[in-house]
This record gives C-alpha cells, sequence and structure tokens, in this order.
C-alpha cells in the first residue's frame, strides 16, 4: 500500500528495478519499537558527564551522546566504516582517524573509515554515531539487545555496497552544501552500509489531512527524533495466522528518540510540535531513492 499524494515527490518513485525479496506470508511481524532515550538510564557515562544511550535495529547501531566538551569517543579496530550525524543542536567536534583529522562545527554528515578513530568533543551538546552491526560490542550493549534475540527475519540482511571511490577516507559532507531543492527529497547520503535522510526542520505540525501511508516490503525505517514531538503510526498486515494480528498503533514521542518500523507494516509519521525535526535512516541503502538520483554523495559512494 502507498498512498502519496500527487503532490508528494515520491509517488515518482520507480518500484524496481530490483524486486522484493520473497517472504512467506506466515513469517512473523516485529513489532515496532518506540525508544526515547530519556526514559532510559544512559549505557554509558563519561568521567566528565556526559551520557550515551545504545540501540539497535536490525542491521544497525545508534549511539546517542548528551557528550561534555573534552570528551572524547573513541573505536579501537573498528571493522568497517561509521558515520556522525551533527544536526543545527550538535557539538562541535574534531574527528580523527589515522593521520586524517577534520573539524566540524555545522550540519552535517561525517564518514569515518575502518580501524581506530575518535571523535574530540569541542562544546557540550549531542552527538550521534551510526554503526553497521558489525560492531558487535555495540550490539551488545544496546538497551533493547532482547527484541532482536530473534532476528527479524522480514528484513534483508546488509551486503555492502561498493566500496568508495578513492578507498576508506575520512569524509565529510556539510548540508549546507546541499539545501532541501524542489525536484529531490530530503538530503540524502550513502554508505556502504547506511542510507541517511535529514529532513528538514519543520516551524508547523504537520498537516494531519497531509500524510503519507506507505509500506516498504523487506527493510526497516529507523526514524530518529531530533527535535519536537512526533506521532507515527502504525498498521500490521494480516498473515494466515490469525493469532499474530497486531492491532494499530498511534503513540507521540518526543525528542530524542527513534522508531523501529519493521517491514512490512504501514506507517506515517506526524510532527505535532511547534517546530520538529527527523531523520530517517535505512540500512541497507535503498534502491528507490538511489535509483531516483536523490543521493547527494553518489559520486563517490556507487550504487550496486
Amino acid at each position: 500500500m502507498t498512498m502519496y499524494a500527487a503532490d508528494d515527490i515520491r509517488s515518482r518513485l520507480a518500484t524496481g528495478p530490483q524486486p522484493a525479496r520473497a517472504v512467506d506470508p506466515s513469517t512473523p511481524i516485529k513489532p515496532a519499537q518506540w525508544i526515547a532515550f530519556h526514559d532510559h538510564e544512559p549505557t554509558e557515562r563519561s568521567a566528565s558527564g556526559g551520557v550515551t544511550w545504545i540501540a539497535r535495529a536490525a542491521n544497525l547501531v545508534i549511539a546517542y551522546s548528551e557528550a561534555r566538551a573534552g570528551e572524547v569517543l573513541s573505536r579501537t579496530g573498528q571493522p568497517d566504516e561509521y558515520t556522525v550525524l551533527l544536526t543545527s543542536d550538535s557539538a562541535a567536534v574534531r574527528v580523527i582517524a589515522g593521520e586524517q583529522s577534520a573539524e566540524v562545527d555545522e550540519e552535517a554528515l561525517v564518514v569515518v573509515p575502518p580501524g581506530d578513530s575518535a571523535v574530540e568533543v569541542l562544546s557540550d551538546g549531542p552527538v550521534i554515531r551510526l554503526f553497521s552491526t558489525e560492531a558487535s560490542d555495540l550490539v551488545a550493549a544496546s538497551l533493547n539487545a532482547e527484541a532482536y534475540a530473534e532476528p527479524d527475519l522480514r528484513a534483508t540482511p546488509v551486503t555492502p555496497w561498493p566500496d568508495p571511490v578513492g578507498g576508506f577516507v575520512l569524509r565529510v559532507y556539510p548540508l549546507a552544501e546541499t539545501p532541501i531543492a524542489e525536484g529531490r527529497f530530503g538530503r540524502i547520503f550513502r554508505t556502504t552500509t547506511v542510507m541517511v535522510n535529514f529532513l528538514a526542520e519543520e516551524p508547523a505540525p504537520r498537516n494531519p489531512e497531509k500524510l503519507s501511508p506507505h509500506h516498504h516490503d523487506d527493510f526497516e525505517q529507523i526514524s530518529l527524533a531530533v527535535k519536537g514531538r512526533f506521532v507515527h503510526h502504525i498498521r500490521y498486515p494480516w498473515g494466515p495466522d490469525s493469532t499474530q494480528w497486531r492491532a494499530d498503533e498511534s503513540r507521540e514521542i518526543g525528542s530524542p528518540s527513534i522508531c523501529v518500523i519493521p517491514p512490512p507494516t504501514v506507517h506515517t509519521t506526524q510532527g505535532v510540535g511547534e517546530h520538529q525535526q527527523l531523520i530517517d535512516i535505512f540500512s541497507p541503502p535503498r534502491d528507490d531513492f538511489s535509483d531516483a538520483g536523490w543521493v547527494l554523495n553518489a559520486e563517490e559512494y556507487p550504487a550496486r
């Protein structure tokens, strides 16, 4: 089911060319997850007073830190690249990877290569990092690890996309260089394992008559709320086993939070605050957004 309005640019998305992975209709559908970080004890606390929450989805891990100046968020022997998401409220950081380094004090996506690295925090504020589930220590530390004691058999596992042009190096993509533009949905970036869409900050609640219920056959969506309040509406399709049917869900959640939306649920998200921003995350990267030409760093990260 896709119910995009005619003036929603996503109504023009192609459905292929890659067909959805075949899944037996009796395969259980995972419940959606609403995780408001402030409702949980932090996973980690630093000596300087910073706190970090770690949560996971089928193929990725998110580390949300409310960091303090002087902290260092380090990784040793990281098996694959990871990303740092910086919003308008984020801390300024210096990212160090091998002999490379970059200071970032604006909205940006930073891609950090495998190996040893560090995010030095230069001012108080949020720092958001995304890892694949190759980071086994973070998978184990996730506050919702039990939700994946049984894997989501409907979510396509990650097969990394082609290596970036020029190899794995530190890359910084400032959002100011790629503003929201007519004819393109959000600001979308891709790595070998993840796709991130920085949606615009919205200064008013979303029009309840202009929602966009749709579903994904075989991949999760992680909606990261960084500002404001949202209602995530979820509808579970019926399979042949009526004992597994679930009622519709509509829950309000604030920021910072994530909603993990499992396939193939019908879903749409409604901003209900006075000012809000959502970041949508997908792992593996989406073929349809890639085929539409919306990926801003596609020249450096080839499509599969």
